[in-house]
């Protein structure tokens, strides 16, 4: 599109978040479908089936290794009893070979197991890297095809909280906490086995305290899972006053608004404190509850374990080995619990992913629908149109509600060339007409056709690159001078870039910065003056050399001087151009071909500023009140 849009569709700065913040809820939002997100997520994982395969298969060998360290110990102290004994009856001695033997083989097994987790994990960055790569390509691509009807009702810290925060969860999650369910769940059916093979009494007073920590942990994380969600909210809160804050900090030392913001600030941080403090307080207890319900099976195994090695059925070895699977059962299940308040937090995430990324989009553009053809010396396609300029609007009827229409069965006819001038007081629908005529919106009613073709049958983006747009907010970007009117194409040689700001008075001004047009703007491009970005902005509208111009109060923000040679500028840009020019100083459309006078959505007059003059109606009450001579 050669549009030089100047108003902003998302914003430039980055937001203020705290570190490790997860996405913003809102009030009380939690998962509403559990299985649901995650069943989208896991099938979002699908093209990466075989290396979560690889990863799972690496975790459970390296926590298999890991786990069969106790029993082998265990023959290394029961080998080191039975020497001392033998030693001790003077019919042996210890059999340190043997020994030294079993503690090679253990220190083998343990670097195995290392070397086997770190491949896993390492594996697992991998494919949570090329997810959220994937997930905030998806979600980027998405905002470029939602319908600017979306962004009516939804802020934009929204919007970004999806694509940092929420995609942040779900990476964290895949990164950390999908490697450890598998090792906790592989530690704990492990070490289940492994007493087993020792002994199968002393198991089953162990798996006695299963049951028991289960119900804890459910009853912790319902407690606990509305606190997370607060939590979430609050940062959520927190992060876009902040967000808000820093972008607007001129006008808040302007007005003296630093109190006020900080007992806001200090409202929505205490608001996080406490719903931080509970959720955290609470997931705490878990570890504590589990070990001191762990330590009641620990005594009984200590005891009846003694018993057992006393009668004989059992090693000393043996017992040393179950003490230590005792000690480490109770650990798999407080990180499963905790991973369970992690997948809370990452199913909202998700959800929230999937939800916007099923947003309706704009509509497909037909397989046939209508392209611009430029280039004269080529034939003509079957769906191509060469346009003119000619622009008809008729019975057009819109309400960004539909149940409130701004613009009532508007009609007029633009022929090709003509520059039309579109007047009225604030809120008459002036900006909205240009709205319509880019398909940024379409009509509730009616027509809006080119060269007698409906702009509904041209594909969004050949339409839209017969309009160069310069609107009363500016949009420049982080980057240089050069790079902001280049925009407007993209291609552009720095000769052309250079023509275009002289032709806009650009040039002269750059020159007077430091590094020219290679000076570099800063993200609010609040280091040159509101005129001077003005400037740019119709450089970059010159540089587009588009079929059909849109000025809306193109020269709000210049002094009368530069406004008089801008006006010349585009004057000569306009010879041969259809133009839509929006404006309340009405001393620059003198010389518009057609003036449109607008009120509450309906043309009252149009003709040329003589006419209406003569009229003696709202034009001229709006004309003459800006050149009353003061009594």
């Amino acid at each position: 599109m050669k549009e030089t849009t100047t108003k902003k569709s998302m914003p430039q700065r980055n937001p203020t978040r705290p570190r490790g913040g997860h996405g913003m809820m809102m009030q009380g939002e939690k998962a509403k479908d559990f299985s649901g997100s995650m069943a989208k997520l896991i099938a979002y994982l699908g093209a990466y089936k075989w290396a979560i395969l690889f990863v799972w298969v690496l975790a459970i060998i390296s926590t298999i290794f890991t786990i069969l360290g106790p029993k082998f110990l265990g023959m290394a102290t029961d080998e080191l009893f039975s020497g001392i004994m033998a030693k001790l009856a003077g019919s042996g001695d210890v059999n340190f070979g043997r020994i030294s033997q079993i503690i090679i083989f253990l220190i083998g097994l343990y670097i195995v197991s290392a070397l086997f987790s770190y491949l896993q994990r390492y594996v697992m960055a991998g494919v949570s890297a090329k997810l959220t790569f994937r997930l905030r390509k998806d979600i980027n691509e998405k905002i470029h095809a939602l319908p600017f009807s979306y962004y009516d009702k939804t802020t934009h810290g929204e919007v970004l909280s999806r694509i940092t925060n929420d995609v942040d969860t779900i990476n964290q999650t895949l990164n950390q906490s999908m490697t450890e369910i598998i090792t906790s769940v592989t530690t704990l059916l492990g070490i289940i086995v492994m007493m087993l093979t020792i002994s199968w009494q002393l198991t089953l007073i162990a798996l006695c305290i299963l049951p028991l920590s289960l119900l804890v942990v459910m009853v912790i994380i319902k407690k606990s899972q509305k606190h997370f969600m607060n939590q979430q909210n609050f940062l959520g809160n927190v992060n876009g006053h902040v967000e808000e804050m820093i972008s607007s900090h001129v006008v808040v030392k302007s007005f003296n608004g630093e109190e006020k913001s900080m007992k806001t600030f200090n409202t929505l941080n205490d608001n996080l404190y406490k719903s931080a403090w509970k959720a955290n307080f609470l997931s705490g207890l878990m570890r504590p509850i589990i070990t001191f319900i762990g330590n009641f099976a620990y005594v009984a195994i200590c005891i009846f374990g003694g018993y057992m090695t006393i009668k004989g059925t059992m090693t000393v070895g043996g017992i040393q080995a179950f003490i230590q699977y005792v000690r480490t059962f109770t650990q798999p299940i407080t990180q499963i619990a905790n991973i369970s308040n992690v997948l809370q937090l990452t199913a909202a995430a998700t959800e929230r992913v999937f939800e916007f990324l099923g947003e309706t989009e704009e509509a497909a553009d037909a397989p046939d629908a209508l392209t611009v053809q430029r280039d004269s010396n080529l034939a003509p396609s079957p769906n191509s149109v060469k346009v003119e300029g000619t622009v008809k609007f008729n019975d057009v009827s819109f309400g960004y509600d539909p149940e409130k229409l701004v613009i009532h069965d508007f009609n007029a006819t633009v022929k090709p060339g003509q520059k039309i001038a579109i007047v009225g007081p604030t809120g008459a629908g002036k900006t909205t007409i240009v709205k319509l005529l880019m398909r940024f919106y379409d009509v509730n009613k009616g027509s809006i056709t080119i060269d007698g073709n409906s702009i509904q049958l041209f594909k969004r983006n050949e339409l839209r690159s017969l309009f160069g747009m310069v609107l009363q907010d500016t949009w420049l970007f982080n980057g240089t001078i050069a790079d902001n009117i280049r925009y407007g194409k993209l291609d552009a040689t720095d000769e052309e870039v250079k023509k275009a700001a002289q032709t806009a008075q650009v040039d002269h001004f750059v020159h007077t910065l430091p590094e020219g047009y290679h000076m570099v703007l800063n993200e609010e491009a609040d280091n040159i003056s509101q005129g001077q970005k003005q400037l740019l902005t119709i450089a970059r509208a010159i540089l587009a050399d588009p079929e059909i111009l849109i000025l809306d109060e193109a020269t709000s923000s210049v002094d009368t001087r530069t406004e008089i040679l801008i006006q010349k500028a585009m004057d000569n840009m306009m010879k041969g151009r259809t133009s839509f020019i929006i404006a309340h100083r009405l001393s620059t459309i003198r010389n518009a071909d057609l003036i449109l006078v607008m009120q509450d959505g309906d043309i009252v007059e149009q003709g040329t500023h003589d006419e209406l003059i003569k009229h003696k109606g709202a034009y001229a009450a709006l004309y003459n009140s800006q050149f009353e001579l003061a009594v």
